[in-house]
């Protein structure tokens, strides 16, 4: 089908435990916060659409430039400027492209946005206005009947983000496309997993794929291998129970209350507050439960709860929540 056709694809239902049987009307856009994450998160179910006729786009939302120890380890530096975050992100994106030839995605597949790298979070608290529209434009015209996108439990703040602002890009659709979740960095708090088992082959391209992949390889190889070893995991979003009136999954010490942040957004916006300032209350059992105002109309919602001091540790302490 062609990407300009004015029909849109039916979206069909993930059945209970399984996957979707993929044929040449399968539409999978795999939604990569940096490169190396289509290959290590969704290289096989990437072939397996392929295989089956269908078609994949995959979004790339930032360059990987904010990349710094294994670029000061390959190029022997320890100041990195904006010209060498330039350079760097040119290398993979190079090296992004020879990984999708090597599971068999065509160049003109990729698409790029070209936000900041470990800036994915800001996009979302301070110009969803601008974000979340442009995420929304770019699922649209592909079409899509699946979407492979970052688990919320992902630990990395590009992660994590990245998911909250598709959700929020496919807010009030009537026939939203199919979502699997996968999970890079962490572990999921909930859920049962779907599985993709690779063939032989199939296994193979992908060890290839992430081989090119040589900036990530150099600090990371055994971790990239390991995971690109197991079989590829999916939460099934739509399964999953909607979120109501739930506590938070937080309770932080007292002492760091000073230096927590709490932030909640929605389709119409984001709002934070200091811990303290935070409208909140707290139950029997001493758990702390959100009071919706407001400002805070619209579902989904999600919450996030961050660390406001500075801190050479890149990953969350505790991240996003659906609410």
């Amino acid at each position: 089908m062609a990407l300009n056709e004015s029909v849109a694809n039916p979206s069909p239902a993930i059945p209970a435990g399984g996957l979707p049987a993929f044929s040449a009307q399968t539409r999978l856009l795999v939604v990569a916060p940096h490169p190396d994450d289509e290959t290590i998160a969704t290289g096989l179910l990437i072939q397996q659409v392929l295989a089956a006729g269908g078609e994949v786009r995959i979004l790339l939302l930032t360059a990987g430039d904010n990349n710094p120890w294994p670029q000061r380890w390959l190029e022997r530096r320890v100041w990195i400027g904006a010209a060498d975050r330039q350079r760097w992100g040119r290398r993979r994106h190079a090296e992004m492209l020879q990984a999708l030839q090597c599971l068999g995605v065509p160049a003109q597949a990729l698409h790029t946005l070209g936000w900041p790298d470990m800036g994915v979070t800001d996009m979302l608290l301070h110009a969803a206005a601008t974000a979340v529209p442009t995420l929304a434009a770019a699922i649209h015209q592909f079409r899509p009947s699946l979407i492979a996108l970052p688990a919320l439990d992902d630990h990395h703040p590009d992660h994590g983000s990245a998911h909250v602002l598709v959700r929020l890009a496919l807010a009030g659709q009537s026939d939203p496309p199919g979502l699997l979740a996968y999970l890079v960095h962490g572990h999921a708090c909930s859920g049962s997993f779907i599985e993709i088992h690779g063939s032989v082959v199939q296994s193979a391209n992908k060890r290839e794929a992430l081989a090119a992949h040589r900036s990530q390889m150099a600090l990371s190889g055994s971790r990239l291998r390991r995971l690109a070893a197991m079989p590829e995991r999916y939460l099934d979003l739509l399964a999953m129970p909607a979120g109501s009136s739930v506590p938070l999954p937080w309770q932080p010490p007292r002492w760091l209350w000073p230096w927590l942040r709490l932030s909640v957004v929605t389709a119409a916006g984001a709002q934070s507050w200091r811990w303290r300032q935070a409208p909140l209350q707290r139950d029997s059992h001493g758990a702390y439960h959100l009071i919706a105002s407001g400002g805070m109309a619209g579902t989904p919602r999600f919450a996030r709860l961050a660390l406001t001091l500075p801190t050479v540790w890149i990953f969350d302490q505790w991240g996003w929540c659906l609410l």
